[in-house]
């Protein structure tokens, strides 16, 4: 089988609960050639004992597992980004399968990420709305149960199995997403002008709602560094007019 190319997609746990699940996703990984694996906070803490025996020998991911407090700070480094989730809530978002993520995934001149939520509920709109796009893995409409692990095992097989054969990135003269953090500093900046101008409406308690609206016009896009740059100059310039 021909190997993969390019940068391995990170694999993000948002609030794994049990150990024993945390090891099986980092051998569901390594079997595939994924390494990077980014926890948001586990629930019983990290390390975890019982993460270990369930790696069956993966021990090189649990080794280098890294920790955040938030989603957002997770997908720091990380070009496009995808959610895996059955149902799409009230974003709008690109759907997309686990082939069609590993094509993109390898057209990309970066890393990108796959976030998958804690094992009982799933990723809540606020963890969706971090993502670009989405991932939904097609089963059985009767009996859609897939555990955590194997969700992160048929992922991580389609980028793997994908390798050198995968698709072109299909936007011409685009210089792949910026990194997160990147766009996670242009939402911080309008919110920051919004804020200042008043634009949300305490008395109505409708912020939130609006902050996510406003979140999902950026994340959507998956504009560039140099346009994301060119954002954060408009931002500026609206704020503080040039004078002639």
């Amino acid at each position: 089988m021909t190997r993969p190319i390019g940068p391995a997609p990170a694999v993000i746990l948002v609030r794994p609960q049990l150990g024993v699940n945390i090891g099986a996703c980092a051998r569901a990984m390594l079997n595939f050639g994924l390494t990077d694996l980014r926890l948001v906070s586990p629930r019983d803490g990290w390390p975890n004992a019982d993460a270990g025996p369930a790696a069956s020998g993966a021990d090189i991911v649990l080794q280098h597992a890294q920790v955040f407090d938030t989603v957002a700070q997770a997908c720091a480094g990380l070009g496009l980004v995808f959610a895996t989730t059955i149902r799409g809530r009230e974003l709008v978002r690109r759907v997309v399968t686990p082939a069609q993520a590993a094509a993109e995934f390898h057209g990309l001149p970066g890393a990108g990420g796959l976030i998958f939520g804690p094992e009982r509920t799933g990723l809540e709109t606020e963890d969706l709305a971090v993502a670009h796009a989405i991932v939904t893995i097609p089963v059985n409409p009767d009996f859609g149960s897939l555990n955590l692990a194997q969700a992160v095992l048929v992922t991580a097989y389609e980028w793997f199995r994908q390798g050198s054969d995968a698709a072109e990135a299909v936007l011409v003269n685009h210089e792949g997403p910026a990194p997160h953090e990147e766009l996670e500093g242009l939402i911080t900046a309008v919110d920051a002008q919004l804020v200042g101008n008043g634009y949300y409406n305490p008395v109505a308690g409708r912020a939130a709602a609006a902050r996510l609206v406003m979140r999902n016009l950026f994340t959507r896009p998956q504009y560039s560094a140099g346009e994301v740059r060119t954002l954060r100059g408009i931002v500026r310039g609206l704020a503080k007019p040039r004078r002639g």
